[in-house]
């Protein structure tokens, strides 16, 4: 019973659903957000909400604190005297009922002030890792994202280091997934977290073998927009990494992912549609092989190279 056997065993028992793909456009109520064209003040948050609506754009992930790396945490007051405005915003003109609205956040206490006001999903890059935040995405029946990140958001670029990242990873998301179901949250989306504590090897390694984390059943999310990986692959400075991005995201769909988080919503929607339209047309310039035909196709190669070598053997003698 060999090792392709067993896989195709195990992937018979696995319920794997296939998900609707979704653009979360990104909007940063903060001056420090390492891309500043995701930037907004309170007098621009309606003009860039619909125009991220009007974009193709299915959820809008507004953050108040940056995550970059190195960034320095900053008090729950502060971030949530940045968002009140905008929560506002998008209660008031019922912006919610077009589109889903998404906090990037860990305070409980301005989680719960947007969910609300009209948000339905929590992004949480701590994974679920403060009790009340589980408390309050209950209490509101919410989606939450929980995100693998190693240390925190101003040490997790240290030096990273993985005995094996995909076995770490995988069992952060399963303790963290049954954490989530103690508190009764079932709607899960999981975020390996790229750029969270982990080097170009970890986020090309993660990205090429995202499907593994499908077993659990749930959305996968890939947020690689604008990222330094893109950079240490091919330098280029931040306002120039879109056509990095998209190439990351497209791969990231192919295996797997079903919400990509962006700030480039219009780029990425027409990118979306033309590979998802590519990907629905059948490979038919060539008929399938059975395995009876591959078989048969190998045997009559391996007859002919020892015909060639039996005959070039001969033809060297005469020589």
């Amino acid at each position: 019973f060999g090792l392709k056997e067993l896989a195709k065993s195990l992937k018979d028992y696995v319920k794997e659903q296939n998900f609707k793909t979704k653009i979360m456009g990104v909007l940063n109520a903060n001056e420090d957000s390492f891309f500043k064209n995701s930037r907004f003040d309170n007098s621009s948050a309606s003009q860039r909400i619909e125009q991220m609506i009007e974009d193709g754009a299915n959820i809008i992930d507004i953050g108040a604190v940056s995550s970059r790396p190195g960034s320095l945490p900053i008090s729950c007051e502060e971030e949530l005297e940045r968002v009140k405005n905008i929560a506002h915003t998008i209660y008031k003109n019922r912006y919610f009922e077009k589109v889903d609205f998404s906090i990037d956040s860990f305070s409980p206490k301005v989680i719960d002030f947007v969910l609300n006001h009209g948000f339905k999903i929590v992004n949480d890059i701590t994974g679920l890792q403060n009790d009340e935040v589980c408390k309050i995405a209950s209490k509101y029946k919410a989606q939450v994202v929980i995100m693998h990140m190693q240390k925190d958001q101003t040490t997790m670029q240290n030096n990273p280091f993985y005995e094996d990242i995909m076995v770490e990873i995988d069992d952060f998301f399963k303790e963290r997934i049954q954490k989530a179901k103690s508190f009764g949250i079932d709607d899960i989306v999981l975020d390996v977290g790229i750029g969270f504590g982990k080097t170009l090897e970890h986020n090309l390694l993660l990205l090429k073998n995202l499907e593994h984390f499908k077993h659990f059943g749930y959305e996968l999310l890939i947020g690689a927009s604008r990222k330094s990986m893109i950079n240490m692959i091919t330098p280029s400075e931040i306002e120039n990494r879109l056509p990095g991005t998209l190439a990351i995201h497209l791969e990231s769909l192919r295996y797997g992912a079903s919400i990509i988080r962006c700030h480039d919503v219009k780029e990425h929607f027409q990118a979306i549609k033309v590979f998802e339209a590519n990907g629905k047309v059948p490979m038919t310039a060539f008929p399938q092989l059975s395995d009876e035909d591959i078989d048969n196709i190998l045997a009559y190669t391996s007859e002919q190279k020892a015909e060639a070598v039996v005959a070039g053997n001969a033809s060297a003698k005469k020589g």
